[in-house]
């Protein structure tokens, strides 16, 4: 179900435990395998769960991990409070404790950046946001200095558009270019571990500040730091 897109690993468990998914007109059960060409069958009262599933997109501060605790800093998680909320938020989603059930990450971003990271209860959402084979493109500011006080060399920026690895891989090619003398706007269609700090210091650059702005086709905009916002209907990711 999760390689079909149809959920998420949660969503399907979920299904299955309560006769949601049939297979050949007969319930599945938690662990059954099926061929690759078996039509699954799935409730519609699923699809109206799903439907109802909330995407949050908060403007992380520094200071926040992404997902658990860690180190004695607070998950990102612990913003997303009714007194969080922006009074900018257009959706007119009235504000329920549900919509904190079952909200996970949907990527990561680094406890000294900021910027926009999204939670979701939408399975199909998650399962297209991480990963580092994702089309969605990131964007990223990121503030940099060059290690041996030297100006940047166009050489440099060249490596980090194309010929760069980490952890004897290949990176896929990147969109890299000035904003300002001190600032580089850098994106990406993966999402490796602290990989746009790595990639800096592989070309003799130090990150002094780094902020994720986009996701796909949804932009921070001018969303306040540790603020939050619901996903509008209208809004897609690709």
């Amino acid at each position: 179900m999760t390689e079909r897109g149809l959920a998420s690993r949660r969503e399907a468990d979920d299904w299955i435990a309560a006769g949601w998914v049939r297979c050949n007109g007969k319930p599945v059960e938690l662990g059954q395998r099926v061929a690759p060409d078996t039509a699954i069958e799935i409730d519609q009262r699923a699809r109206v769960e799903q439907a109802q599933a909330v995407t949050i997109l908060l403007h992380k501060p520094m200071g926040y991990v992404s997902a658990q605790a860690e180190d004695g800093h607070e998950p990102a998680v612990t913003l997303l409070t009714p007194a969080n909320r922006w009074n900018g938020d257009a959706t007119r989603i009235d504000f329920r404790p549900t919509h904190l059930r079952h909200l996970a990450p949907a990527g990561r971003l680094d406890i000294d950046s900021t910027g926009l990271i999204v939670f979701t209860q939408d399975g199909r959402i998650a399962k297209l946001l991480i990963g580092d084979q994702t089309r969605v493109e990131k964007e990223y500011l990121v503030r940099v200095q060059p290690l041996d006080g030297q100006p940047v060399p166009d050489s440099a920026l060249d490596r980090l558009r194309l010929g760069l690895e980490l952890d004897g891989q290949a990176l896929r090619p990147a969109r890299v270019s000035w904003q300002n003398e001190e600032q580089l706007r850098i994106v990406l269609r993966e999402g490796r571990k602290r990989q746009i700090r790595r990639m800096c210091e592989l070309v003799g650059l130090k990150v002094m500040g780094l902020k994720r702005v986009r996701i796909g086709s949804v932009s921070l905009g001018p969303l306040p730091a540790g603020q939050w916002r619901y996903l509008g209907a209208d809004e897609r990711f690709l």
